[in-house]
């Protein structure tokens, strides 16, 4: 009976033994010259729930690997390994998972080889000098870079002062600046011509209008009458005549109130007179402009004469 029960537990154990493993790692060869490539095959005996980890080596490198492949019933992959320094390595023992559980592969040596080389049948060269690389594109940019900017800066420098300045001396117009009254009524017959409060540009038209107006009492009487408000203009006409400096009537200057008062209102009002208020503003331009004229100076000498 002892005998029966010790056949049976030895028969189990043996069993168990023999049982194949859950992982199990496999290299071709253990034996390898440095830069040779060897194969490392991984299997575990189960195909859901597996983790396989990252795969951690020692002296060794991966040069490719293949994705995980299922083959009866069983989970394979496969890499491509190689060492460039000579010794012995371990492909240490991997950790892997599966249901959860924790399984280790077993550890395997690599023995890597240096390639013997016999210095005895290699023929010996005299030590070359070193050669230059050709020139390329790159070596001369630089200064193709430099001369392009140069070349720019002359030519510039020769448009600015030389072409330029000759082009304007040779376009610079040639003309006798009109009398202060002439020049306002070519101004006048120029605004007619462009037709702005025909057009509905009433507030353009008045703004000229009281410009040529303005520009005319400037350079007639030598005031700044671009600059002052139609306050100031006015005021300082009334001063003028008053002090007899200048030749106009108290009806052309209540017609330059009356224009400016309404270009005023045109252009910051918003106002739009009527077509004959509008001609009737012209003509009292020209009236103002014919009928202010600054009082002419009499030397002592005529008057003694």
């Amino acid at each position: 009976m002892k005998k029966q029960i010790f056949y049976i537990l030895l028969l189990i154990s043996t069993v168990s033994f023999a049982q194949k493993p859950m992982v199990k790692a496999e290299i071709d060869t253990t034996n390898i010259r440095i830069g040779e490539q060897f194969n490392l095959k991984i299997s575990v005996d189960e195909t859901q729930n597996v983790i396989l980890p990252k795969l951690q080596l020692q002296g060794l490198e991966i040069i490719d690997s293949t994705k995980t492949d299922t083959v009866k019933n069983s989970l394979i992959r496969k890499y491509i390994l190689t060492g460039f320094d000579s010794g012995a390595f371990y492909i240490p023992q991997q950790q892997i998972f599966v249901k959860n559980q924790a399984y280790l592969t077993d550890s395997l040596l690599v023995n890597v080889a240096t390639i013997a080389v016999d210095t005895t049948k290699i023929k010996k060269f005299p030590i070359k000098s070193i050669k230059s690389e050709p020139l390329t594109f790159d070596d001369y940019k630089i200064y193709i870079y430099i001369l392009l900017a140069a070349l720019a800066i002359i030519g510039f420098w020769i448009y600015w002062f030389v072409i330029r300045k000759r082009k304007e001396e040779e376009e610079e117009p040639t003309y006798r600046a009109l009398p202060p009254y002439e020049e306002a009524i070519f101004r006048l017959n120029e605004l007619d011509e462009k037709l702005l409060w025909q057009n509905n540009k009433i507030k353009e038209y008045y703004s000229e209008l009281t410009q040529i107006v303005r520009g005319y009492i400037e350079r007639e009487l030598k005031v700044p009458a671009l600059e002052n408000t139609t306050d100031e203009v006015l005021s300082m006409l009334k001063d003028f005549k008053d002090a007899e400096t200048i030749l106009t009537s108290d009806e052309t200057i209540k017609k330059l109130k009356d224009l400016l008062q309404e270009a005023d209102l045109v252009k910051f009002a918003k106002s739009k007179p009527l077509a004959l208020e509008i001609e009737d503003d012209r003509k009292d331009a020209q009236d103002i402009v014919s009928n202010l004229k600054p009082k002419p100076i009499i030397e002592e000498n005529d008057e003694l004469e």
